[in-house]
C-alpha cells in the first residue's frame, strides 16, 4: 500500500513510500512519526493517501497508540467489543482475542496485564474494524528489555498471520531488525528505503548509521592533501590518516567498527595511535566491548579473544577502517 502524505501543521512533513507486510518506520523523537500515523489515522489534518478526504471514522484503518489506549474500566473482551457493533459483539471479540492467544485472559482487566498482553488485546480491538491498513505508534515502548524480542516476535507472526499491511513507527532499532520492510526518516523527510539486510549493509549517511544503532559515528572534516589526506575528528582531538573517501575541506560524518580498532600502550609511541582512557566495560551476553574516552568524545572497542588491555591504553586502526559521509 502506498503512502504519500502532506503535513503543514504542527510541523512541515511529506513522507511517501510503501508498506509491504511488516514495515517500520524508523526516525528520533521529534521527526513527526506518530504525527504521520495520525495523519493517515484521519485525526490530524493532512493531504494525502490513501484515505484522503475521509472522515477518521469512516477509513479503513487499526490504529494502535503508544501505550495501547485500553479502557481501564473495561475487561479484556469489552475492550475488543467497543469497535464492534449487533447482537454478536461478545462472540465475535472472542474470536479475535482467541486469534492473538489472548482468550483465557477475556475477563481481566488492563491493568491486571503485562505490556505484552496489552498490546494483544489493542491489537485484537484494532483488528476488529477490519482494516486494510495497520497502524503501530512505538509498539515496543511499553515493553520491558528481558521480554521484548519474544513479544515483537509475536506480533509480527500474528500481524502476518491476519494478511494486513502494517506500518510500525519507532526509534528502537531492535524493532527496525525484525521488519519486512525498513524507512528511515530524517530531518522530517525519507533518507533510506530498503530491506533490513540492505539498510543495516549500506547506511546512506551518517545520520541513517544512527538511527540504525550503530556505535562510533562522529562528526569531522579532511584535511592535509590530495595524496596524504586526514582526517580531523575535533571533539577527539586528533586527526588521522584516511583513504580518499571525501574531498580535501569536507565535513563529513565516519564512522569505525568497533572490532576494527587495536588496542596499545601509549608508551609504545605507534604511528597516529591516539590515547584513551578507560571509561566502561559493557558485556552483552559473550561480547565485551570497552567505552573508552578520546578527548571529549567516546568510541567503543570490541574486545577480541586474547585481547590485553594496556596499563596506559591507546588506540588505533587502518585508514581503510574508516567510512566516511559528506555532510
Amino acid at each position: 500500500m502506498r503512502i504519500d502524505y502532506t503535513i503543514e501543521h504542527p510541523i512541515a512533513l511529506r513522507a511517501a513510500f510503501d508498506v509491504e507486510g511488516f514495515t517500520v518506520l524508523l526516525g528520533a523523537s521529534g521527526e513527526g512519526k506518530s504525527l504521520l500515523l495520525r495523519a493517515i489515522a484521519g485525526l490530524v489534518s493532512a493531504q494525502g493517501e490513501p484515505f484522503g478526504g475521509m472522515a477518521a471514522q469512516h477509513r479503513a484503518v487499526g490504529y494502535l497508540p503508544q501505550g495501547y489506549a485500553l479502557f481501564p474500566h473495561l475487561n479484556a473482551w469489552r475492550n475488543v467489543a467497543f469497535a464492534l457493533r449487533g447482537p454478536q459483539r461478545r462472540e465475535h471479540a472472542m474470536q479475535l482475542l482467541e486469534r492473538v492467544h489472548m482468550a483465557e485472559l477475556a475477563e481481566r482487566y488492563p491493568a491486571t496485564l503485562s505490556g505484552g498482553q496489552q498490546q494483544r488485546v489493542a491489537l485484537a480491538r484494532a483488528l476488529a474494524r477490519r482494516p486494510q491498513l495497520l497502524l503501530l505508534d512505538e509498539p515496543t515502548s511499553a515493553l520491558d528489555p528481558v521480554t521484548r524480542e519474544d513479544v515483537v516476535a509475536e506480533l509480527i507472526a500474528e500481524v502476518h498471520d491476519f494478511g494486513i499491511p502494517t506500518l510500525a513507527v519507532g526509534h528502537d532499532p531492535h524493532l527496525a531488525a525484525v521488519a519486512d520492510r525498513l524507512v528511515l526518516m530524517h530531518d522530517r523527510r525519507i533518507i533510506q528505503i530498503g530491506t533490513p539486510e540492505a539498510v543495516y549493509g549500506n547506511p546512506a549517511s551518517g545520520a541513517a548509521a544512527r538511527l540504525l544503532g550503530y556505535r562510533n559515528v562522529h562528526r569531522g572534516y579532511v584535511e592535509g592533501t590530495t595524496n596524504a589526506p586526514r582526517l580531523a575528528w575535533p571533539d577527539g582531538g586528533v586527526s588521522f590518516p584516511i583513504n580518499g573517501q571525501a574531498a580535501i575541506g569536507a565535513h563529513v560524518d565516519w564512522m569505525i567498527d568497533p572490532a576494527a580498532i587495536r588496542l596499545a600502550d601509549v608508551r609504545d609511541a605507534l604511528p597516529n595511535a591516539i590515547p584513551a582512557s578507560i571509561e566502561v566495560r559493557h558485556v552483552d551476553g559473550r561480547i565485551t566491548q570497552l567505552g573508552l574516552r578520546c578527548g571529549q568524545s567516546r568510541l567503543w572497542v570490541a574486545m577480541s579473544d586474547g585481547m590485553q588491555v594496556p596499563e596506559s591504553p591507546a588506540v588505533y586502526w587502518p585508514p581503510t577502517a574508516i567510512r566516511c559521509w559528506t555532510r
